[in-house]
């Protein structure tokens, strides 16, 4: 749960500096990493479930 809080405040602080400094092409292209990375990670934790129903 630490951890989660770390990179909630890291993301936060990420989207401020974005903001401050109007670097409005730094957002599309952070949210597009932080959505592969969700993919990953959800794509990894299912692969062993969907291999036993086979």
């Amino acid at each position: 749960m630490r951890v989660l809080k770390y990179v909630g405040g890291l993301v936060r602080e990420f989207f401020q500096f974005a903001w401050h400094n109007k670097a409005w092409w730094i957002i599309p292209i952070a949210l597009v990493l932080l959505l592969l990375t969700f993919f990953v990670f959800t794509s990894s934790s299912v692969a062993p479930f969907i291999y036993t129903l086979f």
